[in-house]
């Protein structure tokens, strides 16, 4: 059993802080996890991408080969389809908020950020399943956009074909979030477990 997902979005959206509540969740659950965390030319704002490869028994480097990504879970819509387009295949299946963030070069005019009915429908036409969530009206009703990671790791939770559940991921937040940050954080994961 090989299970590769990809965790995508801009810095400072808590890309990294997700992998790692993955990797503890595996590792709870008695699997082997290889992470690789692979970042832009700046870490805030910049894309940011981690590669979790989540077996049973096998070796594995830290990179999920082109083409080969079973799940792609998306912070940032636009983000999503780029790392679709490398690492997607027809049965994939994606998760990913809907809201953008727009990068410098469009804020400063220099670029167009595309539509987001054609960032949907290319996605729609490269995956098996796609779940396009506007994942950040529930993070900011519990008070703070940065929940957003945790929220896409609730989605997650709920699919079946996916090797770790809600009860699992939950655990897995005691060895990464301070106390202080706990309940919030497992409302989150529960949130978003009833958004799919």
């Amino acid at each position: 059993m090989v299970t590769n997902l990809i965790i995508t979005g801009v810095g400072g959206q808590g890309n990294v802080m997700a992998s790692q509540i993955v990797g503890y969740a595996a590792v709870n659950a008695g699997l082997k996890v290889f992470i690789g965390e692979t970042f832009g030319l700046s870490q805030r704002g910049g894309p940011v991408m981690s590669h979790v490869r989540i077996t049973d028994n096998d070796m594995l480097g830290p990179l999920i080969p082109n083409g080969k990504a079973d799940f792609i879970l998306g912070i940032e819509p636009l983000e999503t389809l780029r790392v679709m387009k490398e690492f997607g295949n027809r049965n994939s299946i994606v998760i990913t908020n809907s809201r953008p963030i727009y990068p410098i070069n469009v804020t400063a005019g220099e670029n167009l950020y595309p539509r987001q009915e054609n960032i949907r429908k290319l996605l729609e036409q490269q995956c098996q399943k796609l779940h396009w969530l506007d994942l950040t009206k529930s993070a900011l009703n519990l008070g703070s956009s940065i929940l957003l990671n945790v929220i896409l790791l609730g989605t997650l939770s709920k699919l079946e074909e996916f090797p770790l559940n809600k009860v699992t991921l939950f655990e897995a937040l005691k060895n990464v979030m301070p106390p202080a940050k706990l309940a919030i954080n497992q409302q989150a994961l529960e949130v978003g477990f009833n958004c799919v």
